[in-house]
């Protein structure tokens, strides 16, 4: 095998690598996650300069591709931050509930790129947060079947 054919193969699996989604939502972000944001610019401008002194053309491709992703997550982003006095759940609040069986749980509302459910946050445009939305303590939402209670809503620290 030729090198030239060689060099040919790998830049047809470069070239494969695909555009990473860009979610059709409206891009809504905390303090936290606009801050995220910058920081994954941040990194991947320091990845892309490493790249291209290497001349490693996979990498290149692979931060590239993840730049122009939170190059356009920055230019949609919409810091959202709740009214301290609200008294409906809004975006940006950690909401506490109760299920029916007696288990509590609490999410932080935040936006999609934020999101780790396994460390208390969701997406806005989770099911769970859609149900929230506008709701009040006291209030029951269902969710996949599930009754919950709302038991308390409030805006998280910033830290």
């Amino acid at each position: 095998m030729s090198r030239a054919f060689t060099s040919e193969e790998n830049n047809e699996a470069i070239a494969d690598i695909g555009e990473r989604p860009v979610s059709e939502h409206r891009n809504l972000v905390t303090g936290e996650g606009l801050a995220h944001i910058d920081a994954e610019v941040a990194r991947l401008r320091r990845e892309l300069a490493k790249a291209e002194a290497d001349a490693d053309r996979e990498r290149i491709a692979l931060a590239s591709r993840d730049l122009r992703y939170w190059n356009a997550r920055r230019e949609t982003a919409e810091l959202s931050e709740p009214e301290k006095d609200s008294d409906v759940v809004r975006f940006g609040m950690t909401v506490r509930l109760v299920e029916e069986d007696g288990a509590e749980k609490s999410w932080t509302i935040v936006g999609e790129d934020e999101a780790d459910p396994a460390k208390g946050s969701i997406s806005h445009v989770s099911p769970m947060a859609q149900a929230l939305f506008g709701k009040q303590a006291g209030d029951v939402v269902t969710v996949s079947g599930r009754e919950w209670e709302i038991v308390s809503m409030s805006i998280p620290a910033v830290g």
